[in-house]
């Protein structure tokens, strides 16, 4: 079909055939189906959009993902990783802020609303103060329950009087059975009643039930009473008080104890064997009241687990003192290398001769055990512990403890020979080697002492053990406390410097000796200061530490004797001279102090606080004159405010200065300065 167009005032049209026409016909019709689809699947994905009121915002309106549908690609992967990084760096510049700011927040919040805890905290730390008769004297708390709840009201029963029960159980003849009670049924066929189916006659006398109550339990009163004196060992008033106290007193329900008895049961019955099933048992019916029930049990647990020690030793714990021994030389016989139930057993020997046969006869089957030994041992005298422990180190050579009480007990030189043989079995403990120091420095041996805690230290590093400073210090207290001080000083001096590094030497001593004198370690922290002055001799900061440190713990003389070391290694420390001074004036040696000073004016001659301790001296002693002959000398050597003030404030040379200030004209700013100050 041919075509053609024609010219219309908006252009050329083409003119479609016939078959055009309908085509375009046809498509329209097909886009004009297609779109309510579209649009139904519009709607669709509308309605999958989350419409909760959390995720919409004023501004943006409802969050979601605009490109949800379209494929993730890697530039959008590239895009999310740079926004992370711009986001971890944008947080990154506030994090310390943040966090500083929200660290105050958190401590005004808790200064304002403290914890309990927090609130009682200084009286929980005063609680290590109270004595145990404190705690005792404690009193109980109060019921804090209300009213009705302390005083329930109780329950009120009215009793029947005895007619009432004389009438319901006896006191008519009945011939005949009441054919309403059902037991005519069981007689079928029978007119007359069966025997035994009719109540007796007679009256129900409740008062002689009572006196009989009484009788029975004066006869039961007369059972338990002396047959020798006569008198019974039952108060008869306070017999009811003593069957209360005999009340188990626990607090947990019955039902609980119930519960927790068919559990245990089912415990045991299951796995016979397992001994805490018994000791669990056994106790539960000890709290209960039920003691002798907690025997028993915990003695059939001794036969199921014969070979449990924790199950003989709660046996013995529950039984008799006298029963008990029989459990445990049952438990003995059983285990006889358990070395818990021969000390239970010693234990529970009276007499100082049965415990040392037990211990004999424990050693003779255990005789490398170290807690036996030092049992054994501690029931002994002198010779005979002697004697013991020579056998005990030579069954348990490696135990230390044996070693040191061994060269504690013996002489000088056997004590010798006895810590080498230690050192020989035991080359990697530093404990012989401090006692073997501690025993040359008891017998004035004072120049082996530094020598064996040099090898101490040499010995223990050639067998692989590490020198561990803060161990070794305190050691070095403990010999201070037992009166060894040699010892001490020779370890201070040997340890001080292990595993400190050059430039933190200084400051890490000064922290040692504080923390030895905050101990009470005296010795140690003027053996870390001598230690630090040799390192360092010309440090003024720990001549002065050393120094207020003598002030403080030491001696008279003994601050003088270091402050003449410090002035001879630092003479332009003025502070040093004028301790050193000082300490001579209080000791009222004036002539000392004028030595000290005049010593002092020759290594610092222009000082103003030398001038001015020297005028001080000389005016405290009442030398006047001699103070104004300083005061001038000071003045035309080293003229300087203090020095002037002074001057004028002093009685005697008052005229003096206003004579100097007067013909000096460049005094007078110098006055001036002085007052201000």
């Amino acid at each position: 079909m041919s075509h053609s167009g024609c010219l219309t005032p908006f252009g050329l049209v083409e003119l479609l055939s016939f078959d055009g026409w309908f085509n375009a016909a046809a498509g329209f019709r097909d886009e004009r189906h297609a779109a309510p689809a579209k649009r139904r699947k519009k709607d669709d994905e509308e309605d999958e959009t989350d419409l909760n009121e959390s995720n919409y915002d004023e501004f943006t309106g409802y969050g979601g993902s605009l490109f949800n549908k379209d494929p993730y690609d890697k530039d959008d992967e590239e895009a999310d990783a740079i926004y992370d990084a711009v986001d971890e760096r944008m947080d990154e510049k506030r994090k310390e802020y943040r966090e500083k700011k929200l660290k105050e927040e958190l401590e005004r919040y808790r200064a304002e609303r403290p914890k309990i805890q927090q609130q009682f905290s200084d009286l929980k730390r005063d609680l290590v103060q109270v004595s145990k008769d404190d705690w005792d004297n404690l009193p109980e708390v109060g019921d804090a329950r209300n009213r009705k709840q302390r005083n329930p009201r109780a329950e009120k029963f009215t009793p029947l009087p005895d007619s009432v029960l004389g009438r319901s159980l006896g006191g008519e003849t009945v011939h005949s059975i009441d054919a309403s009670s059902g037991l005519a049924s069981m007689l079928p066929g029978t007119a007359s009643t069966a025997p035994g189916m009719v109540t007796p006659s007679g009256d129900l006398d409740l008062r002689k039930i009572g006196q009989a109550r009484n009788t029975l339990m004066n006869v039961k009163l007369n059972q338990v009473s002396d047959s020798v004196s006569g008198q019974t060992v039952v108060d008869p008033k306070g017999y009811l008080t003593d069957l209360q106290s005999m009340i188990p007193n626990f607090s947990s329900d019955i039902n609980d104890i119930k519960k927790a008895r068919l559990l245990m049961k089912s415990v045991r019955e299951t796995n016979p064997q397992h001994p805490p099933a018994w000791i669990a048992s056994a106790r539960l019916e000890e709290v209960t009241g039920k003691l002798q029930n907690a025997r028993n049990l915990i003695m059939k647990g001794c036969e199921a687990c014969p070979n449990a020690e924790d199950v003989w030793l709660e046996a013995a714990r529950l039984q008799p003192p006298e029963t008990a021994k029989g459990v445990v030389a049952q438990a003995v016989r059983q285990l006889p290398n358990s070395v818990r139930l021969w000390l239970k057993a010693a234990d529970l020997e009276l007499e100082l001769k049965g415990k040392r046969r037990v211990f004999r006869k424990a050693l003779e089957l255990q005789p490398n055990s170290v807690r036996l030994w030092k049992a054994a041992v501690e029931l002994e005298e002198r010779e005979d512990a002697r004697i013991l422990l020579s056998r005990a180190v030579e069954c348990c050579p490696t135990a230390v403890e044996l070693w040191l009480a061994l060269a504690r007990l013996e002489t000088y030189e056997n004590a010798r020979k006895v810590l080498n043989k230690a050192r020989e079995n035991v080359p990697t403990d530093r404990q012989i080697w401090l006692c073997a120091a501690k025993l040359e420095e008891a017998n004035d041996n004072a120049a082996m002492v530094s020598r064996i805690v040099e090898r101490a230290l040499s010995s223990l590093s050639a067998n692989g053990v590490e020198i561990n400073r803060e161990f070794w210090l305190k050691d070095a207290v403990q010999c201070e406390r037992s009166g060894s001080v040699l010892t001490c000083q020779a370890v201070i001096t040997a340890v001080i410097g292990y595993g400190v590094d050059e430039e933190d030497r200084k400051s890490q001593w000064m922290e040692d000796a504080e923390l030895c004198a905050a101990q009470g370690a005296v010795e140690c922290a003027r053996a870390i200061y001598a230690h630090a002055l040799a390192a360092y001799p010309s440090k003024k900061s720990i001549w002065l530490a050393a120094a207020y440190f003598e002030k403080s713990h030491g001696t008279r003389e003994s601050l003088e004797s270091l402050l003449q070391q410090a002035v001879s290694h630092c003479p332009r420390a003025e502070v040093l001279w004028l301790m050193g001074a000082k300490s001579k004036w209080l000791a009222n040696d004036v002539p000392a102090a004028r030595s000290i000073l005049s010593m002092a004016f020759q290594a610092n001659p222009n000082s103003e606080e030398i001038w001015l301790a020297a005028v001080k001296l000389e005016s405290e002693n009442n030398e006047y004159e001699r103070a104004r002959k300083l005061l001038s000398k000071a003045r035309s050597s080293a003229p300087t405010p203090r020095q002037l003030v002074a001057d004028t404030g002093h009685p005697p040379s008052r005229a003096a200065a206003r004579h100097a200030a007067g013909s000096e004209g460049e005094s007078a700013p110098w006055m001036a300065r002085g007052r201000s100050l």
